[in-house]
């Protein structure tokens, strides 16, 4: 059976729970939601299996909070014995438009602390990205406020659609592999 660890960043707390820096988590929160499975307190983060067609999914929300989210990505990665061809990071952008979402098999960390020390802890770049564009609507000096604020009425309301198109990603991930995916819902 194939293994996958697919992580989505965010932040613990109630605090946290509806801001566009957790996107990682409501991906993760729906797909667990759509598929009927539960997460659990485990080491360094919220874990669930579930299993696709002959594929074994980790999903893990880091409760390393998101600075070190690196630390609780090592740890799996080790944990399940995982090559960096099974990882997949799901991640909210500051420089894609709200909604686009772009799957990527590297890349620098474009500012985003979380993708910054999972860098660090695994000595590379080199592993799946999926990008949750945020967008940049935000006065100059703001991104923090922007990044940690709940989403607008408008973008809560095409936010389910945009969840759900992340599942669809996953399984696809799993199943196709990246290029393929990459090629099917790159932008859209």
């Amino acid at each position: 059976m194939k293994k996958f660890l697919v992580v989505g960043l965010g932040n613990i707390g109630p605090d946290y729970a509806r801001t566009r820096h957790n996107v990682g988590f409501n991906v993760l929160d729906r797909y667990a939601q759509e598929k009927g499975f539960y997460f659990e307190d485990k080491r360094y983060a919220a874990m669930a299996k579930n299993n696709l067609k002959g594929r074994q999914f980790t999903f893990i929300k880091p409760s390393t909070l998101m600075n070190n989210s690196g630390k609780a990505v090592r740890y799996w990665m080790n944990k399940e014995k995982l090559a960096l061809s099974q990882l997949l990071i799901i991640t909210d952008d500051l420089n894609i438009p709200f909604g686009t979402l772009r799957l990527k098999p590297k890349g620098s960390d474009g500012g985003h602390n979380g993708l910054k020390d999972i860098n660090e802890q695994l000595g590379t770049s080199k592993y799946a990205r999926l990008r949750f564009g945020i967008g940049a609507e935000y006065p100059t000096g703001q991104q923090i406020n922007h990044v940690l604020s709940e989403w607008s009425e408008k973008e809560s309301e095409r936010l389910p659609e945009r969840l759900e198109k992340c599942a669809e990603i996953i399984d696809s991930f799993a199943l196709q592999g990246l290029a393929n995916t990459m090629n099917q819902y790159n932008g859209k």
